[in-house]
């Protein structure tokens, strides 16, 4: 057997199915199995034993002509589409792969889950069951992201720098992407200073769409690492944080690795579908969908309730 396994999708979406491909990949060791995903995705998978990783361009024909071409070219056996949407559905139609495992009752799958899936679960949920109705067993959580020792040394160092140990500092996530701005709660310069008061150093995470918001909150206080930390990196720098506070966005599932409490801010989203896995505990709901009702003292009322707060 020779396995193939699709996901393209978001960042988020790509740390959530983390512990699922490590399903496949124990299911069907010792047959070689490769992740098809995107160039930008590649990086999290460059050291999973077991796992070849093929970087697929976004977009353009010619690309998809030459993946096509790639697919029929290698032999594989099973394609396991944890994506199913209408490209990777297309993809696995053209595939020439003669055994086709996905999430909806539909062409091209030969093997899916009986219902179709309108959203009725955690996305997580349903991928497992996916994976049940090709005979494995479900996958648990969290997701895991292992660092490599390199980055495990160059975040120790800048931890060291910045004169921070494990446990004096909280993660925070202020941003989103720029065509979500209704994910934004918009009280976290009065939480960063409230756990200032406690003796936390609040460190700002976020990509590009965050580097404005992050450089006028760390004015006022914490460390602003915006645009700076790749995922491993950020996931390392989890690792040593007393929490975690995030808008529903990517860092909240990359800190879902980091096997500390990350508190998901969540508004206009369902957050029974999306929440970090192994965090559904500790989700905050904003009353209508409006994150500009959820209080600041709503949030802090919970993490000393939870003993985050001494």
């Amino acid at each position: 057997m020779k396995v193939l396994i699709l996901k393209f999708g978001a960042l988020g979406d790509m740390i959530l199915v983390t512990p699922l491909i490590r399903r496949v990949l124990e299911h069907h060791r010792p047959a070689p199995v490769t992740l098809l995903t995107e160039p930008a995705h590649a990086p999290l998978f460059e050291d999973w034993p077991g796992l070849t990783v093929q970087a697929m361009p976004r977009r353009g024909a010619r690309a998809m002509w030459r993946l096509l071409q790639w697919l029929r070219g290698q032999g594989f056996t099973r394609l396991i589409d944890l994506q199913s949407n209408d490209r990777s559905s297309f993809i696995s139609a053209l595939s020439g792969i003669p055994e086709r495992i996905g999430n909806h009752p539909r062409y091209p799958y030969h093997v899916h889950p009986p219902d179709r899936y309108t959203g009725q679960s955690h996305a997580f949920d349903r991928l497992n069951q996916v994976l049940a109705a090709a005979g494995m067993t479900p996958a648990p959580g969290p997701p895991q992201l292992p660092a490599p020792p390199a980055v495990a040394a160059q975040m120790r160092a800048w931890l060291q720098e910045h004169q921070l140990v494990r446990g004096d500092y909280v993660v925070l996530h202020a941003g989103s992407s720029a065509r979500h701005g209704r994910k934004r709660w918009p009280f976290f310069r009065e939480l960063a200073g409230a756990l200032a008061e406690y003796g936390l150093t609040p460190v700002w995470t976020g990509g590009r769409d965050d580097r404005e918001l992050n450089r006028e909150l760390a004015r006022h206080a914490g460390i602003d690492t915006a645009g700076l930390l790749s995922v491993l990196e950020l996931v390392e720098l989890g690792r040593h944080a007393a929490f975690a506070v995030t808008n529903d966005s990517a860092p909240m599932h990359i800190l879902s690795c980091c096997n500390i409490p990350v508190y998901g801010l969540f508004g206009p989203t369902d957050w029974r579908r999306t929440h970090a896995l192994g965090q559904a505990q500790h989700v905050l709901t904003a009353p209508g969908g409006d994150l500009a009702r959820l209080p600041v003292q709503a949030l802090l009322a919970r993490l000393r309730a939870d003993g985050r707060l001494n």
